[in-house]
């Protein structure tokens, strides 16, 4: 009889976080993105435009925001010696809403005092990125550690989705609300969106890690190791190592093209900068959330069923990127009439498949060590993510200048990158062949395992 009621209990504790309790984490997310994006949208375009700056400085300013999330992996070790998230979560978004403000007020000094401006603007942007990190961290690790295997591809669809979403929402919103523009005005909404964002994270959060399940291995009630013997012992694992290696070739060649996109459409087919807004828009960002959604529910439905988990996905969605930059490739060197659209869709779709197989993989192996926990685990691939998107930017911008500089002609030099990043998402799916899956898990147990027989110490 007591058996029966706790082996019900346990059933109903494993059930973790339902769709409610993911939507939830979604709008923590989404606050997360809102924020972000006035700094790198609406702060980008005051430095430049109005201030007439170099866009250097905005640029640098974002690339300090994600050298800054090198922390990640000691924020993430933090919530798990606590053993509590949610104030981690809750403290990285008001430390992230203070940055933005303080970016916004740094932002609108720049005219009169460039140089007190500047200085409170790299305060600002550390303010960002330590927020970014410490509450972006511990909100994918508490999803990671509250949510079933079969639900984590659809869990990260949701809330990559809804981050998405966040930054979407946010732009039309702050975009109305500063017009007639004027720096009173600009102060005032930013203070409203960090006010609101504070506030949906602390009820979007209340109560709620009491409703996370623990899908870890029968290590799990083992005390977290120190910061160092916690990265000894990821840096000891096969899984873990290849993991991070492959996030960081991935996410470089998903982030080499962001800044070239829009270039492109203008430079080869001749677009009005409000007509390739438009097309990148509506056809890449389109197919990237369909790629999501499809990747979401498809990965759900077929992980469980599967022995390797959500690589085919990942796999794919790598493929189906380079097919899509490999095409651009040939469309730089014919122009019109090739179908942009179609093939804008195509590469956002397979970004969107990619980007949702690869974070749900990511929750899978969160999970798995002996000893780590998942905080530190997301933020050492937390880490690894930020200085590929830091570095895949810049890559893409200068590759493309040096490229028109050697070649002459910009087809060809918009071909040579692309066909650069085609291979790096290649060698993504190469990687993650061993990197992802529920395979990568157990050899993972495997290794420690064997470690532990032997004697091995991972401090």
């Amino acid at each position: 009889m007591h058996a029966a009621t706790a082996s019900t209990l346990t059933e109903a504790k494993n059930t973790g976080f339902g769709w409610l309790a993911i939507i939830r984490i979604g709008l923590v997310q989404a606050s997360i993105g809102a924020l972000v994006m006035l700094t790198t949208a609406v702060l980008n375009r005051l430095m430049v435009v109005e201030f007439q700056l170099a866009a250097a400085i905005p640029a640098g300013l974002v690339a300090w925001h994600y050298a800054v999330q090198l922390g990640r992996p000691l924020f993430g070790h933090g919530s798990d010696k606590g053993a509590k998230r949610v104030p981690w979560i809750i403290g990285g978004l008001a430390v992230l809403a203070a940055g933005a403000l303080l970016a916004t007020q740094a932002t609108l000094m720049m005219g009169d005092s460039f140089g007190l401006a500047f200085a409170l603007a790299l305060l600002a942007y550390a303010l960002i990125g330590a927020g970014v990190g410490a509450g972006g961290t511990s909100a994918l690790a508490l999803l990671a550690s509250g949510v079933a295997p079969q639900r984590r591809a659809a869990a990260a669809a949701v809330t990559w989705i809804m981050m998405v979403g966040g930054i979407v929402a946010s732009a039309i919103t702050v975009g109305i609300l500063i017009k007639p523009y004027s720096p009173e005005r600009v102060l005032e909404v930013a203070g409203g969106l960090a006010l609101v964002t504070v506030v949906v994270t602390v009820l979007a959060t209340f109560r709620l890690e009491r409703q996370a399940g623990h899908f870890r291995d029968e290590h799990s009630n083992a005390p977290a190791p120190d910061f160092r013997a916690a990265l000894a012992e990821i840096w000891h694992e096969a899984a873990a190592r290849r993991f991070t290696i492959f996030i960081f070739v991935s996410m470089i060649a998903f982030s080499m093209q962001d800044l070239i996109l829009e270039p492109f459409a203008g430079l080869i087919f001749d677009m009005a900068p409000g007509d390739s807004t438009k097309t990148v828009g509506q056809f890449h960002q389109g197919g990237i959330l369909i790629g999501m959604i499809v990747a979401g529910v498809g990965g759900s439905a077929f992980s469980a069923r599967r022995a390797d988990g959500l690589r085919p996905w990942v796999v794919g969605g790598c493929l189906a990127s380079a097919l899509g930059l490999g095409a651009l490739g040939l469309a730089a060197v014919s122009g019109p009439p090739w179908p942009l659209g179609l093939n804008l869709f195509v590469l956002g779709f397979g970004n969107g498949v990619f980007a949702v197989a690869a974070i749900g993989s990511m929750m899978g192996l969160a999970g798995a060590g002996e000893n780590t926990r998942e905080g530190v685990r997301m933020g050492v691939w937390g880490a690894s993510q930020a200085i590929a998107f830091g570095l895949g930017g810049l890559l893409g911008a200068l590759g493309l200048d040096a490229a028109r500089a050697a070649l002459g002609n910009d087809g060809a030099a918009f071909q040579l990158v692309f066909a650069i990043e085609a291979g790096a998402f290649v060698l993504a799916a190469l990687l993650a062949i061993k990197a992802t899956g529920a395979q990568a898990i157990r050899a993972s147990n495997m290794t420690r395992e064997g470690a532990q027989a032997s004697g091995e110490s991972y401090a």
